[in-house]
């Protein structure tokens, strides 16, 4: 049977389009790659981004978005992803420090509205640079899904917040930091922190996400698992999208702000979180948009406490992918594990996030989340110069 002319046009153009799209052959490595990854470990599921001079290149979602229902993960669903809400919080203050309404070495006293000192130091001024970048001498030992837990007009064992070491001196990752945070944010702009968060950040760069569980489609959630290694299992934890809502109906603008978790309620999906990453790659600015000034993004960047390589919510890290300074931020949460990391000067990056997978460690990384972005960084950026 003899073939149209048209027929064999057609046949040129596709095999011309496939010559220029070699990111198809890189899909399916890392398709591969990752599919393997998750025969060998227990993972509920998994979304991804990668991107590569400045721009999104590959999104993908793997497994499932809810184990029950059997429904499966896509790129459109949320996840809270933890720590990395700890960014949105520091971009929120450096906006409001460039406006001139406080300043990175201001009294956290002055701020707080009650004292926040040391009590083994009683004349060490605690900044907000400390707290911001963990250097605050704070810890989380009397927990921090509230204020009272270090406001000594509410909780006789306040002073077991602190630290041994003075104010300045040493470094312990501490949430209440950061929920102390959102609360300044909060009487600093008169906004209510989650939608502050949203006006100037979110909406901006035109990203859908937020703290406020009400004030997002509750169908795009991704049902977070943490994972019983004994057991074997994947069990769901409702607890991550738990509305609030009695509390935030008697809330204290300033005060009860750790409802929303400054720390790490924020949920946004893998691709949206990745526009973001972009965002701090180009020191500020993305989709025609200044979200912070270049001063800003380099001073969350920088290097503050040299042992751990954190700033001001941006870690620095160069063991997460061999030879390569990586800048960025891990989560986990009720099971939840996420990253966000990006070379600054090479201008790739890559964002992983899984619902449930086996909480294994290896250098310091969730060892899924960490194979995931090997298989990533191996298929399309390692070997496409």
């Amino acid at each position: 049977m003899s073939r149209s002319p048209n027929f064999s046009f057609v046949i040129i153009v596709c095999l011309l389009l496939s010559l220029s799209l070699p990111g198809y052959a890189q899909a399916d490595k890392a398709e591969a790659g990752v599919k393997a990854i998750m025969e060998q470990n227990p993972v509920a599921g998994l979304s991804v981004a990668v991107v590569k001079k400045g721009k999104i290149i590959y999104t993908h979602s793997f497994g499932m978005k809810d184990i029950e229902k059997n429904m499966l993960l896509t790129d459109e669903h949320i996840f809270r992803i933890a720590s990395i809400s700890k960014s949105f919080s520091a971009t929120s203050i450096m906006q409001l420090v460039e406006k001139k309404k406080l300043s990175l070495d201001d009294d956290m006293s002055g701020l707080m509205g009650f004292t926040v000192r040391n009590p083994k130091f009683p004349e060490t001024v605690i900044t907000l640079r400390m707290v911001l970048s963990h250097r605050s001498s704070i810890n989380d030992r009397q927990g921090y899904f509230t204020l009272d837990a270090i406001n000594p007009g509410k909780n006789k064992d306040w002073t077991k917040c602190y630290n041994d070491y003075e104010p300045g001196t040493g470094y312990q990752y501490c949430n209440l930091n950061y929920n102390m945070v959102g609360s300044i944010i909060e009487k600093i702009s008169g906004e209510r922190f989650d939608k502050y968060v949203q006006k100037n950040i979110l909406h901006p760069l035109g990203l859908y996400g937020g703290y406020w569980v009400d004030g997002l489609d509750s169908t795009r959630f991704a049902t977070i698992y943490e994972y019983n290694d004994s057991l074997k299992k994947f069990k769901a934890s409702p607890g991550a999208y738990a509305p609030r809502r009695e509390e935030i109906a008697n809330y204290v603008m300033g005060y009860s702000t750790p409802i929303f978790s400054p720390t790490g309620g924020m949920k946004i999906s893998a691709t949206d979180l990745a526009q973001y990453m972009i965002m701090h790659m180009k020191l500020g600015r993305h989709k025609g948009k200044r979200i912070i000034s270049k001063k800003s993004a380099r001073l969350m960047q920088a290097i503050i406490s040299e042992k751990e390589g954190y700033g001001m919510a941006i870690s620095t890290s160069t063991k997460l992918i061999g030879g390569k300074t990586m800048k960025g931020h891990t989560g986990v949460a009720y099971g939840l594990f996420s990253a966000m990391f990006f070379q600054p000067e090479e201008k790739f990056g890559f964002v992983v996030i899984s619902n449930g997978c086996h909480p294994g460690y290896s250098e310091g990384y969730n060892t899924v989340i960490r194979k995931t972005i090997d298989c990533l960084y191996e298929s399309f950026i390692a070997n496409d110069k």
